[in-house]
């Protein structure tokens, strides 16, 4: 089975329609699969919801598809830096499901071992207890949480064999590996495509039996959320 496609359009090629759920890896503009959300992008499909931590900045990552109105719904930890995406907060045109950055985690984590729900202590009595299910472990107060199941996972890797065996490198690692497993369809774009049986066994992060799909994202700008100086110290 061939899993590497030669562009990001023809990886997403039969698995794009209005109304998915996608998972989404990356934190801020670490580890965010850029290809493949150009690629969403342009597609034109609509009323997507996201499972990521965040949206990126503003015109990058899944901020891109913010500005198109393509997001109707966003699963997150953190909005903060996103002015587009607290402006449609704000005045209604998104709905977002606020979770806690441990409990998205393993919201994707769950999904993809195929456990429905599980109880956390994150949460209680605070407003994401709201509605939700609770139950008393040892005394004390746990909310249940819902696994994620999406319809596709986009993710960002660093190296992958031909078979899909994934490393990542450093804090790219973040959320794509929730995000990989939680979807029916795993996606993946690489910065380098190696031979398979070239990678050390023990340094596999993401397995081969998850992705189904791998396309070569390279060569990437580094892209810097903030930019901080300081002025140069005389001698």
């Amino acid at each position: 089975m061939n899993k590497v496609y030669p562009s990001a359009d023809a990886a997403l090629d039969g698995l794009l329609k209005d109304g998915l759920l996608i998972a989404a890896g990356g934190f801020g503009l670490c580890g965010i699969p850029e290809r493949l959300l150009d690629a969403v992008r342009d597609s034109g499909v609509k009323n997507l919801t996201f499972a990521s931590n965040n949206a990126g900045i503003d015109n990058e990552g899944i901020g891109k598809l913010l500005r198109t109105k393509q997001v109707s719904k966003m699963i997150s930890s953190y909005v903060g830096e996103n002015k587009e995406f607290e402006r449609q907060f704000l005045s209604g045109e998104l709905e977002v499901e606020f979770c806690p950055q441990g409990t998205l985690a393993e919201r994707m984590r769950a999904g993809g071992a195929g456990i429905p729900g599980f109880y956390t202590k994150t949460g209680v009595g605070t407003q994401i207890a709201e509605g939700k299910e609770v139950k008393v472990f040892r005394g004390e107060e746990f909310i249940l949480e819902e696994g994620i199941f999406a319809d596709l996972s986009l993710v960002k890797a660093w190296k992958a064999d031909e078979t899909g065996n994934v490393v990542f490198r450093k804090t790219a690692r973040n959320f794509n590996v929730p995000a990989a497993t939680c979807g029916k369809v795993c996606v993946v774009e690489v910065e380098e495509i190696v031979p398979t049986g070239s990678l050390d066994p023990d340094g596999i992060h993401l397995p081969g039996v998850f992705v189904q799909r791998l396309v070569l994202g390279a060569p990437y700008d580094k892209k810097i959320e903030f930019t901080t100086t300081r002025e140069r110290e005389t001698a």
